[in-house]
């Protein structure tokens, strides 16, 4: 039986919580606190065995900080797939582990193909029946997935397919916030930049599945590296759940993203890696918690992300968003 619609649950969540803040779990060995690092190699050896024990160890921390502030998390898959069936064991471990805190999971894993290729893309992340009379492998169901558009609606449909079924969410890779991402998302298409021809897809991709929040299931990701695009992707899709990616470590701010939300303070969720889970390696968390109270670092950096975006969208600011149509 169908979940509730993706778009309505995110925008549940983001009121019950006061947040719009997505947490991406990036897992880097060198960047935990040595002590999970050290306790997984004693146990496992420096293996993939102990590489995904430290990550899965220090995911669960990192969910325990945050759950009561965040929407969802975000796990990207090539930090547990470097460490092969060991790491993605890890990544399906963090799944579960989100879940029973009650967090939404958008497995970033930037997937695309045509036919049966994306078909068991979509089978192997979203939840649905399985192949033929065999069970599903649920290791790696998550409640969204993101997805590259470049091979067109035939490497898309699959999963906007699955998604209604199962009332789950897809993102689809629209304005990224990398740099780099000008010099194929901002080439001329019809007139227009690549990026706004992206954006009309994704309204017309999502038109038929969309809940009562009024959003489509189909969203996009759009960075908060480029707000004047951010902005202007709002309006252009007024029924799209924005993924916004940029926020913190990459250099965006609240300002940035104040365009990607709707008159209501709804419509997107903000989403920051770095910036969170290795908050005791930067100031001002470096000096109030530090490695001492790692995880209450994570805690206070989430809470303080929370509360700023909330504030901007719900506060004397409230009403500069875009109106969905």
């Amino acid at each position: 039986m169908a979940r509730e619609h993706f778009a309505d649950r995110l925008w549940a969540a983001a009121e019950a919580k006061r947040s719009q803040v997505v947490v991406g779990l990036d897992p880097d060995l060198a960047l935990m606190p040595p002590e999970i690092v050290a306790a997984a190699a004693r146990s496992h050896g420096r293996t993939p065995a102990g590489a995904a024990e430290a990550i899965a160890q220090f995911n669960e921390a990192v969910l325990d900080a945050v759950a009561g502030l965040a929407v969802a998390v975000k796990p990207q898959i090539a930090f547990y797939e470097r460490f092969g069936c060991e790491g993605l064991g890890a990544y399906a471990r963090t799944i579960r582990a989100a879940r029973e805190r009650g967090l939404i999971v958008i497995a970033d894993v930037k997937r695309s193909d045509i036919g049966s290729t994306a078909a068991a893309y979509a089978d192997a992340h979203l939840p649905g029946a399985g192949s033929g009379d065999w069970a599903p492998a649920e290791d790696f169901h998550a409640d969204a997935v993101t997805v590259n558009p470049l091979l067109g609606s035939e490497g898309v449909a699959p999963f906007w397919r699955r998604a209604a079924d199962s009332g789950c969410g897809v993102f689809v890779l629209v304005k990224t916030s990398n740099p780099s991402s000008k010099e194929l998302q901002d080439v001329s298409c019809e007139g227009r930049p690549l990026y706004e021809r992206l954006a009309a897809l994704v309204e017309e991709w999502g038109a038929a599945h969309r809940g009562r929040s009024g959003y489509g299931l189909v969203g996009a990701v759009v960075g908060a590296t480029f707000p004047e695009e951010l902005a202007k992707l709002r309006s252009l899709m007024p029924h799209a759940p924005l993924l916004v990616p940029g926020y913190g470590a990459q250099g965006a701010g609240v300002a940035d993203v104040r365009g990607a939300f709707d008159a209501q303070g709804l419509g997107a969720v903000v989403n920051s890696s770095r910036g969170v889970i290795y908050a005791f390696r930067r100031e001002p968390y470096s000096e109030s918690h530090g490695l001492k109270d790692w995880q209450g670092a994570i805690r206070a950096a989430a809470d303080d992300m929370r509360r700023e975006i909330w504030e901007a969208t719900h506060g004397r600011e409230k009403g500069k968003g875009a109106k969905r149509g």
